[in-house]
């Protein structure tokens, strides 16, 4: 054996246990969000506003320190207008942690800001590859898809993210207008 391979390892053997250590913590993460997604669908207007909040954190926390700081940077320069600052900051979360849904999120709400639609929603299908729950990314699909005029599909992916957020905000007034402009056509 070589000096490489005898390194390589001391080095799984160091990293296994931290590896089984993370098991529990990522399984518990996801019960947990199995748990608020399950309270979400029966809750009242004023309780799903709170599970919603809960989900938001959650959805939230990369597993880094580091992460977690880039993508806070990105949503206050989107917060400031600073929309390039913002794809800068949520570009490198992507880069360093690729399979953390809510730096694309961010990235897509970015890009959406920025009015480039096209990054937008490569971006979107990204995150719900990651987390097809996620309804904060369907809705923002729901609406390019309506700003482009496209309004059966927005319809349809808005009632998508209702199915999964039944209080989710502005989605049920959407479906409503959307309907309602469908039949309008129809007459």
């Amino acid at each position: 054996m070589g000096i490489r391979a005898a390194i390589l390892n001391r080095i799984v053997a160091a990293l296994v246990p931290l590896f089984l250590t993370c098991a529990p913590v990522i399984a518990e993460d996801v019960a947990k969000l199995d748990g608020l997604f399950e309270r979400l669908k029966t809750a009242g207007e004023d309780e799903a506003g709170r599970i919603e909040t809960e989900i938001w954190i959650e959805w939230s926390k990369s597993g880094s320190p580091a992460m977690d700081l880039l993508l806070q940077r990105g949503k206050d320069a989107m917060n400031l207008g600073d929309t390039a600052a913002a794809i800068e900051h949520f570009t490198a979360v992507i880069d360093q942690a690729p399979d953390f849904a809510e730096a694309w999120n961010a990235r897509a709400t970015a890009y959406y800001m920025a009015g480039d639609f096209g990054p937008s929603v490569a971006d979107i299908g990204k995150v719900l590859t990651l987390n097809p729950r996620h309804f904060g990314a369907l809705s923002g699909l729901a609406m390019i898809l309506e700003e482009t005029g496209r309004p059966e599909r927005a319809l349809e992916v808005y009632k998508a993210a209702l199915a999964i957020h039944p209080h989710l905000e502005g989605a049920a007034e959407a479906i409503e207008r959307l309907e309602t402009e469908a039949e309008g056509q129809e007459l």
